[in-house]
């Protein structure tokens, strides 16, 4: 077979007009996909130079492909038929290693044609490090290799306005925009650079905050061999990821012309506050996660596909969402049920073995972040418990008891937890505590729910009931009961 190379397959070449921090998997199978499906489709004509931003050797650079690699996209369509798309990437044109050809990388910021710079340096690269200097090369933290690139322009084009740059950090912390672009600013100060070069910063360039949705299971190590022979050629730099996508920056409208989003049928959405599309995807898509792991797993379930196989969890799972989260986010009905029902064939992704055991790390954190505030605007709104919530609150509590048919479970989750939990569970198997005492010791927890959400009517008594059912009938039965079927 031949390998994927310029050499061997013809494939279209474009000027460099976009930079990007990291190499890795995910945002080969996002973001230049996304370009490419954009050079394709539309008149964007943007190649992408890519920074290594570490300094590592263990994986060759995409150089040794030409930046040529496969996607191999997979999973449930919108109509919920099971899709597997190939794509050769090609609108990667180098792959530059910062700590090897440092001038190289700073010579990029010469370049007119350079209009975005994406990064996906993992949460921690956006970080200050005050020991950086501006004559490093390169400087260790990415904030401060973003500076010294971004004052080599300034200074190369005499700080004119439209040598500026969008930059879209991609990184998994609230805000990344805002976060980026203020460490970038006590570099300004630590280097003490120019105030002509502040005002830059702050006029001519975008720092947007990102919202990034996609899984992507990256390298298919254990089919590569067979894919390879399927496709006809070696790739050695393949990445899988599932067949939905989301990407919302907030940023300037202009971004939408400058990415050429005009006919795209790509799932970008450019706006001006990313607040709603981040509650919407932590309420429905970590939420409704968060709520099936330990009532699939303490009914005998061990993935997500297989609890979404079975009709019970299918239809706990629908109430839950869209009788329950939705009614508290503040987005169009019909754009949360579109997004409601992409999670649901997410979950159902044939090509993803998504283990409750595994996704159930550090709950009672996720409890607090993905459902809690979607249980007290549901209260507030409607003066009732959120059966669906109450549900899944006494599916954790059951599950943290440690035993599924009287097998250690492998909990992971704070100390203090465990701690409690032992504790109330012993006192409880040993009768010198009532359940519905312990119920009210785990929800008046206020070091960690920040109130004592035994003061939210009724809410005890109904997680009590059905931790009681739970523990007589178990839980398939118990939402049966519920669920009406």
């Amino acid at each position: 077979m031949q390998a994927l190379n310029r050499k061997n397959f013809n494939k279209n070449k474009y000027p460099t007009k976009i930079m990007q921090y990291g190499e890795g998997n995910f945002l080969r199978a996002f973001i230049d996909w996304q370009i490419d499906k954009l050079n394709e489709k539309s008149d964007l004509n943007a190649g992408v130079a890519v920074i290594r931003p570490i300094d590592y050797d263990v994986i060759p650079l995409l150089n040794v492909q030409d930046g040529l690699y496969t996607t191999i996209i997979r999973g449930l369509n919108e109509q919920g038929e099971t899709v597997a798309d190939h794509r050769i990437i090609s609108s990667i044109n180098e792959e530059i290693p910062v700590y090897k050809d440092f001038p190289r990388y700073m010579a990029l910021a010469e370049n007119p044609d350079l209009k975005i710079i994406f990064s996906n340096t993992t949460e921690a690269g956006i970080e200050y490090i005050d020991t950086d200097r501006l004559d490093d090369a390169p400087a260790k933290a990415f904030p401060a290799k973003l500076t010294q690139w971004l004052f080599h322009r300034f200074n190369h084009f005499n700080g004119s306005a439209d040598s500026g740059m969008v930059i879209i950090p991609c990184e998994l912390i609230d805000y990344n925009g805002e976060k980026l672009k203020e460490i970038v600013f006590q570099y300004c100060q630590l280097w003490q650079l120019p105030e002509a070069f502040s005002s830059w910063l702050n006029e001519a360039n975008h720092f947007c905050s990102s919202l990034v949705d996609r899984i992507v299971t990256g390298f298919p190590r254990d089919e590569h061999q067979q894919l390879q022979e399927s496709l006809g050629y070696l790739d050695n730099f393949m990445v899988t990821a599932e067949y939905f996508h989301l990407f919302v920056i907030q940023g300037p409208q202009h971004l939408a012309e400058l990415l050429c989003l005009q006919d795209s049928d790509l799932n970008i959405k450019i706006v001006d506050d990313i607040s709603p599309y981040k509650q919407q995807k932590v309420g429905i898509l970590n939420g409704a996660h968060t709520a099936l792991v330990p009532l699939a797993y303490m009914a005998n379930i061990d993935s997500v596909g297989d609890a979404l196989a079975d009709p019970l969890f299918e239809k706990y799972l629908t109430q839950l969402i869209f009788a329950e989260i939705i009614p508290t986010l503040d987005l169009p009905e019909d754009e949360l049920k579109r997004f409601a029902n992409d999670v649901l064939n997410r979950f159902r992704n044939p090509y993803i073995c998504h283990l409750l055991l595994a996704i159930s790390l550090n709950s009672m954190t996720k409890f607090k972040t993905r459902i809690l505030p979607q249980l007290h605007t549901y209260v507030k709104t409607n003066n009732a418990v959120p059966n669906m919530m109450a549900l899944a609150i006494a599916g954790q509590i059951l599950m943290y008891k440690g035993l599924r048919n009287e097998q250690q479970i492998e909990l992971s989750d704070a100390p203090q937890w465990l701690e409690l939990f032992n504790t109330l569970w012993h006192d409880f198997d040993n009768n010198t505590l009532s359940l519905n005492t312990l119920v009210e010791q785990v929800l008046g927890a206020q070091w960690h729910w920040e109130s004592d959400l035994n003061e939210l009517p009724e809410l005890t008594a109904t997680v009590t009931a059905h931790l009681r059912n739970m523990l007589t009938e178990g839980v398939a039965t118990t939402l049966t009961n519920q669920l009406g079927q």
